[in-house]
Order: structure tokens, then sequence, then C-alpha cells
């Protein structure tokens, strides 16, 4: 569904509902490797040319290390280090996550939305956004997916409003851990 707003020229312009999250999140099950199989193409990112994968790994006071990896056109790894912290209760699927320096934590713009709007029963494909829809990020516990799970995913993305025609499939030539 939509809701319509007055744009300032009088007419109405339909703009996607709230994206919504999954209910709940287990961190624990959550933490350990993923691969990133499609991404929307971001900034942050444009060095990556394949094996992107992400290790979450739990933090005192309930934080969690956010340790991303891909390999860069000269072959090389390239590896930022992060932090995240949830949003709200400890089975909540929002996320604020920040690779900016820890001196810096204070400042709100440093910590960027991460949110889980799709993840199976058994914690093996997942979809992260964030509010504005601007990113989008396909993950697997496996650097390969099923097709079918993975067709059924993008079904259930257009649902929450997301454009999957932006994603890009990322290429994942071997397994590294």
């Amino acid at each position: 569904m939509s809701t319509l707003l007055m744009a300032a020229a009088g007419r109405a312009v339909a703009t996607p509902d709230a994206l919504q999250t999954i209910p709940a999140l287990d961190v624990p099950r959550y933490l350990g490797t993923w691969y990133e199989i499609a991404r929307y193409p971001n900034r942050f990112q444009k060095q990556c040319v394949a094996d992107v994968q992400a290790q979450y790994s739990a933090l005192p006071e309930g934080r969690i290390e956010v340790r991303n990896r891909c390999r860069k056109a000269d072959g090389e790894m390239d590896e930022a280090i992060g932090v995240a912290k949830q949003v709200g209760d400890a089975r909540s699927p929002k996320l604020k996550v920040r690779f900016a320096p820890a001196w810096l934590s204070f400042i709100p713009a440093v910590w960027g939305d991460y949110w889980v709007v799709d993840l199976d029963e058994g914690y093996q494909l997942v979809a992260v956004s964030e509010p504005q829809r601007e990113y989008l990020w396909i993950l697997s516990r496996t650097p390969q997916v099923d097709a079918q799970a993975y067709h059924a995913l993008l079904h259930r993305l257009t649902r929450h409003g997301l454009d999957i025609k932006r994603l890009v499939p990322t290429s994942q030539t071997s397994p590294r851990r």
C-alpha cells in the first residue's frame, strides 16, 4: 500500500509506507560470517569487486564488532572494522553501525541505520536496508544461494518497496574466512 502526500504543486504523489523490519532478531544466532550476494551500489564499497563478506562478533556491553572484507581490483583484500549496537531492546532488528573512530561516536551522523528487513527461519539468508531505502544488501551464510530462495526473497523485497532492479550481484570466487 502507498500513502498519498500532496506535492508542493498540489498534485498527489505516491510514497511508500514506512519500511518494515522483521519482528525480532536473535543476535547470538545472527553472529558469524555472512557473504554478500548482492547490493545497491554505494560510495563506500566502490573499491570492492568480489568476495565481499561480513563477520559479526559479540563485544562487551551488548555491542557487535563488524568486520567487512572485500577483494579489490588489484587482488588485495580491503577490510573495514566497525561496531554495531541495537536500537531498542535485545530482540530489536534495528541496529546502528559505525565505522568512524570511537572518539567520534558521540556524533549521531557517524552512525548508520542497519535494519534487518527479511531473514529466513534458519538464519541463512538476510536482507538489510535502512528507512530511506537508499541501501540494500542481501547476505547469505554461503557464497552461493539457492535460486528459488533468492527469487522468493526478491519478491518479498519488492513488497517492502525496495527496487530490486538496482541490485548488483556480488562475485564470490571462493569461500574466505
